[in-house]
């Protein structure tokens, strides 16, 4: 019996609730599509490299009861009803849980956790988080930022190491950006740690700073010949800045959020949101691409979305973000996707305004249950069982058998099952399928 640990499913207009089920006898499978140069498809190629796949392919090498999955950057994790993670893909900063880079794109088991039944496991470019289902956290990888959050100067984890600052705690959910991390607890609290440059964690007792970064993408002037050796010159002299930033090494409990129940977060590269209990959703961070869906540009900290309707789930991807709102209406309720942020790659789903959420056009007649956002594109899984994706098409990572962006939501087709969950990394996708039910 394959137990599906379905940590954030949403009723019928109703709101989020974080709870484990059961969903019968039925095996499920993980497929993957995308950019394959980092191994993060678990699809051996050329020695230990990887293929693109521009369809959704099987991952072959994990057991036939994985029950949640989560792309980072440019490596995946799975989560097996036994408790059991895997993880394949990039591992110069030792995500994957092994030493060495040989058949990263082999989906392996990670070790040092064989104690621990994990019920699921969250990713980001750099580490990788393991949820343990007494509601403790593991962590592993390399982070200079802090964003392992086991203890001042700690930089390095090759193997699970478990978040003693949380430990008086139950976790139900991590979302990791760039350099920062946020944790949720039963009780709807909030933790941030990392990298806390723009308030993107919140007030955690730390100075709010504005990060240097940011200014890198004002512009370079007329001359567009050297638009490329500008941008890397301001990058480096930005990152050199960066180094004296404020970096929180272990978690702490967001001042803001303090008597505020939470029910939701999601962390995007530069940025964080925050659902409230209430039906808020509070944005932080860097607002450079307007991913915070607020108009002023200048706040730090966590301040109220500008959006329309009543959002019960949320996303964060590079510079853009999602959420799904419930529209009550006598006549005609509904569900939408919201969308706002960069659309470089029409990754919105919509046109502008970009800087305000908007609804995205094209699922019409859908009832989304569940949102995910990468560097460019978007995935939406339905009620239905189906998954929807836009944005950027790049190295197949819309799944559609080609590299063509798509500026509407299109239906991934040819499906053997029921889509149960779809994830975006940076340039990779992945959808966990099951039996349907009758």
């Amino acid at each position: 019996m394959v137990r599906l640990w379905s940590i954030a499913k949403v009723s019928n207009f109703g709101r989020r609730r974080w709870f484990t089920s059961s969903v019968g006898e039925r095996s499920s499978k993980v497929m993957s599509f995308g950019d394959g140069s980092h191994g993060a498809l678990g699809i051996p190629g050329v020695g230990i490299m990887g293929i693109d796949a521009y369809e959704p392919t099987q991952v072959y090498d994990l057991p036939s009861d994985v029950s949640f999955i989560s792309a980072g950057h440019y490596h995946s994790l799975a989560v097996t009803s036994s408790g059991e993670i895997w993880a394949w893909g990039r591992n110069e900063e030792g995500q994957l849980g092994r030493i060495g880079r040989d058949s990263r794109s082999v989906a392996k088991r990670v070790k040092g956790l064989e104690n621990v039944r994990v019920r699921a496991g969250f990713a980001s470019g750099v580490v990788s988080t393991a949820i343990g289902d007494d509601g403790s956290l593991w962590v592993w990888g390399r982070s200079k930022r802090g964003q392992l959050g086991i203890g001042k100067g700690i930089v390095e984890a090759l193997v699970p190491s478990k978040v003693e600052a949380l430990a008086q705690e139950h976790i139900v959910k991590v979302s990791l950006g760039w350099g920062h991390g946020l944790a949720l607890t039963v009780d709807g609290k909030v933790f941030g740690w990392g990298y806390v440059a723009d308030g993107r964690v919140g007030n955690v007792g730390l100075p709010l700073e504005p990060s240097p970064l940011d200014s890198f993408t004002n512009g370079y002037g007329d001359d567009h010949q050297n638009l490329e050796e500008a941008a890397e010159k301001k990058v480096a002299e930005a990152m050199k800045k960066e180094n004296n930033m404020p970096i929180s090494w272990e978690p702490r409990l967001v001042e803001e959020l303090r008597d505020v129940k939470v029910e939701d977060i999601a962390c995007g590269s530069d940025h964080s949101l925050v659902l409230c209990h209430d039906g808020t959703l509070l944005s932080s961070g860097s607002n450079v691409y307007g991913q915070l869906g607020r108009r002023s540009k200048q706040d730090l900290g966590m301040s109220p979305v500008d959006i329309t309707g009543s959002p019960i789930s949320i996303a964060a991807g590079l510079g853009h973000s999602l959420a799904i709102c419930n529209i009550d209406s006598d006549s005609n309720p509904r569900r939408i996707v919201s969308s706002w942020g960069w659309n470089r790659s029409q990754q919105l789903g919509r046109g502008k305004p970009e800087e305000l959420p908007r609804e995205v056009e094209g699922l019409d007649g859908e009832t989304p249950a569940s949102v995910s956002a990468g560097r460019v594109h978007s995935l939406c899984v339905t009620e239905k069982g189906e998954a929807w994706v836009w944005g950027c098409g790049k190295n197949g990572r819309l799944g559609l058998g080609s590299s063509v962006d798509e500026p509407e939501p299109m239906l991934l087709e040819d499906i053997e099952g029921c889509v149960l969950q779809a994830v975006a990394g940076f340039d990779h996708s992945l959808i966990l399928v099951a039996d349907c039910l009758d």
